[in-house]
């Protein structure tokens, strides 16, 4: 079997993750070669497998196709556009990056060099939200109306925002749980819906934790047909909930622990409502539910860029798509930042403006734990 030579940069926890599911033969097309990691404690007892402590010399040696970036957010564009320009094929971790232009600017250089760039947006591959995305996109719900997820089983203590001086700063992360944790959501949202033409939101700093940066977010999305979207999310409740729930104008979707419930209307609503003889009646429905266990999600997305570099198959999240969810977190900044509606596209020089002022104030007064 043909397999493409990997090398991972970064063997943190993410990383490290990565390196296993490929050892333990999960990806079969792929095989690591070569590793990079800062910390020489991480590159110990990895086998008969190249290692390094500088990227730049990794990317020189000629003994890998294809990167897995696996490091801090600010540095996935700077690693990415340096493989590019190697002719090194690029699967980073989420988010691409911390502000839209970065990941425009990832795109156009693997374009350019003729690579193939893919996010790890492994929840995509759960089959509950796949079929979520069918339902919506072949019509079945008919015209959209309204999305709601409520994600609030991000839980985080303080203890674990204390674990590293980079967590939970706008200078080492760039973002709180919008950055963090919840961009797979993000893109899940846009992925299966669309995007929003504009959002307004209110994140709250530090609501919960001793931190900086967001803890808690409420974005309200309007897209130009007239549907909506609200979607909550914070690491300082317990217990959590999962909850995604999508109407049109044909029925509801609902997805919450493990399972798929879908209400088909047998005539459309907005017919049933003008067309009704009686005022308290409701249209009938049929009513299905799936259930579906989740594989693992992000062997399976490496094993597809993997595909798609030997055989020109389709990723499971291409590098363009880390653009959308980016931009919607974007745009939620710009909008709590501002107290006002904040346009998609992204005012992607505010956006920045704003964030390097918070990077310097907090430079200037460090947390303090």
């Amino acid at each position: 079997m043909k397999q493409i030579r990997l090398g991972i940069i970064g063997m943190g926890n993410m990383g490290g993750g990565h390196f296993r599911n490929v050892q333990a033969g999960k990806c079969p097309s792929v095989k690591v070669t070569a590793v990079c990691d800062i910390n020489p404690d991480r590159l110990k007892n990895l086998g008969d497998i190249a290692t390094f402590t500088d990227a730049d010399k990794m990317l020189e040696s000629g003994l890998i196709d294809a990167a897995l970036i696996a490091v801090p957010h600010y540095l996935h564009p700077e690693m990415a556009i340096k493989c590019f320009k190697h002719k090194i094929h690029v699967l980073t971790e989420k988010p691409a990056g911390v502000y839209a232009s970065q990941v425009r600017k990832m795109n156009q250089v693997a374009e350019e060099a003729g690579v193939k760039f893919g996010i790890m947006f492994n929840q995509r591959t759960n089959p509950l939200y796949a079929k979520a995305r069918e339902i919506v996109q072949s019509g079945q719900l008919g015209k959209r109306k309204r999305l709601v997820w409520i994600i609030t089983n991000w839980y985080r203590t303080q203890a674990y925002y204390d674990s590293g001086s980079w967590r939970a700063t706008w200078a080492g992360e760039g973002g709180g749980v919008l950055l963090n944790q919840a961009p797979h959501n993000l893109d899940l949202w846009q992925w299966i819906f669309g995007m929003p033409k504009r959002v307004r939101a209110f994140c709250a700093f530090g609501k919960y934790h001793n931190i900086d940066v967001e803890d808690d977010v409420t974005i309200y999305g309007e897209y130009e047909d007239g549907a909506s979207a609200t979607f909550i999310t914070t690491t300082g409740e317990a217990p959590g909930t999962n909850r995604l729930e999508i109407s049109g104008d044909r029925g509801k979707i609902v997805i919450e622990d493990g399972k798929l419930k879908w209400w088909k209307l047998k005539e459309a609503e907005r017919d049933f409502c003008f067309t009704a003889k009686e005022g308290f009646i409701t249209p009938e429905n049929e009513y299905q539910e799936f259930s579906e266990e989740a594989p693992e999600g992000h062997p399976q997305v490496l094993e597809a860029f993997a595909q798609a570099i030997l055989t020109g198959s389709e990723m499971i999240a291409q590098g363009q798509e880390g653009l959308n969810s980016l931009s919607i977190s974007n745009a939620a900044y710009i909008s709590s930042w501002t107290d006002d509606w904040a346009d998609i596209p992204t005012n992607e020089a505010l956006f920045e403006e704003k964030l390097a002022e918070l990077c310097r104030k907090e430079k200037e007064n460090p947390r303090k734990k």
